[in-house]
């Protein structure tokens, strides 16, 4: 406890003083403009007692209360810190500007439920939020970040949990949306007034117009087929490049290189042209033909991984009378099994998510679509307003296989990236 003290009281001490003034900074900014109103400018403080003695109610009233009592604890906090000065002090300090950061800054998002539930304003927008918001939000988290420092807790701490918020709003927002009970496109709010699975059940009911069922069986069999099929493709071309040597090697290796450089999409059209020649346009068989046909260019990575294990083990079992396929199959598989695991998510992924193509392929043969074709054909503008809530619920039914399995396979499939044989 003395060290803690003597380390703030010497290298730090500039950052506890700082932080202490930003501090109490961002404790005025709550009595200074936060909302921009056609009748006038309004403090939080002045909008929570306002919410007070109001009859209305919203849980979004929430956010704007935390706002005030974390600000002004943490203020409390900062002014304690400067007579004692410990390191319990200091990290409860911590966790409450960090709630008061956060609370202020969910306070942006729901500003607009707020002053719509209260009849402050019908049309307020974010652009309406006055400096005193912004003092507020920006000086919780630069005190934020200055205790931080003075705690010797790693700052990055804040840029990763920003990073993680950005990343799961997009996904946090459509799995709320799945459960919506209200219908429509757009609505001016995040958490739904009411929760519902029907959007789930309605996927998949006989009377449903949707014929999500097929589209994901359709999804399932082409995805599975791929898999096995450009897995092993896959895996064979790879061996053969990574451990023999012919004629043409290198040259063979660069044209699929360069090939591998242009879009996909290029070849489309004259892909589908050739399937409607040889009769297989608007089947599923054509895209994991299709698949199949180019799954050899995915060959870096495997072969990048077989390079890394010991050509003396193949030279051993050689000695002892094996053939190059009992080699790859008992000898090299085995050793494998990271690489393996990485190109069967890979190939599952991509037939699994493929919208281009197969959007190309089945045109308006709706049995045949897969599941990124269907809700996609469900975002239309003639549909979207009625179907959009099954559309975010089939959106999740689609996630969740690929979630699953990435899970349960993640600690091979970062082995496989990185190239390592163990043992």
């Amino acid at each position: 406890m003395g060290n803690f003290r003597k380390t703030v009281i010497g290298l730090n001490l500039k950052n506890h003083l700082k932080a202490v003034i930003v501090a109490l900074v961002a404790f005025v900014a709550l009595f200074l403009p936060y909302m921009n109103l056609e009748e006038g400018k309004r403090s939080v403080v002045g909008v929570a007692l306002e919410l007070l003695g109001g009859s209305s109610a919203s849980k979004a009233y929430v956010f704007i209360y935390g706002t005030i009592v974390f600000t002004f604890v943490a203020a409390v906090m900062a002014v304690v810190s400067v007579f004692k000065t410990n390191e319990k002090v200091m990290k409860c300090w911590q966790v409450l500007q960090a709630l008061a950061t956060i609370f202020s800054g969910l306070l942006m998002f729901s500003t607009r439920t707020i002053a719509k539930a209260s009849g402050l304003s019908n049309n307020f927008l974010n652009k309406d939020l006055s400096f005193g918001y912004w003092i507020l939000f920006v000086g919780s988290l630069v005190t934020l970040v200055l205790v931080m420092s003075v705690t010797k807790t790693n700052v990055g701490y804040i840029a990763l949990t920003v990073l993680g918020v950005i990343w799961l709003f997009p996904i946090l927002w459509i799995v709320l949306t799945a459960f919506r009970a209200e219908q429509g496109y757009y609505v001016g709010y995040f958490i739904p007034k009411g929760f519902t699975f029907d959007n789930f059940i309605n996927l998949f009911t006989n009377n449903s117009v949707l014929p999500f069922a097929r589209w994901w069986c359709n999804t399932l069999i082409v995805a599975l087929c791929s898999c096995v099929i450009n897995t092993l493709i896959v895996l064979m071309t790879s061996y053969v490049l990574s451990r023999t040597r012919f004629a043409g090697r290198k040259a063979f290796m660069n044209i699929l290189m360069i090939i591998g450089m242009f879009p996909g999409f290029m070849s489309l059209i004259a892909v589908y042209n050739i399937l409607k020649g040889i009769g297989l346009n608007q089947s599923l068989l054509a895209l994991i033909v299709v698949g199949a046909a180019g799954a050899a260019m995915g060959y870096h990575v495997s072969k990048g991984f077989f390079d890394t294990i010991p050509k003396a083990i193949d030279e051993a079992a050689i000695i002892d009378g094996a053939s190059r396929l009992q080699i790859f199959l008992h000898v090299t598989l085995p050793l494998s099994k990271s690489i393996i695991v990485y190109t069967v998510l890979g190939s599952f992924l991509g037939a699994w998510s493929d919208y281009i193509f197969p959007s190309m392929l089945f045109g308006d043969k709706q049995s045949s679509y897969t599941v990124a074709v269907g809700l996609y054909w469900l975002t239309d503008f003639k549909r979207i307003d009625t179907y959009y809530t099954q559309f975010a619920a089939g959106a999740v039914i689609v996630a969740l296989p690929i979630v699953i399995l990435f899970v349960w396979l993640q600690r091979f499939y970062v082995e496989g990236l990185s190239g390592s044989v163990k043992g």
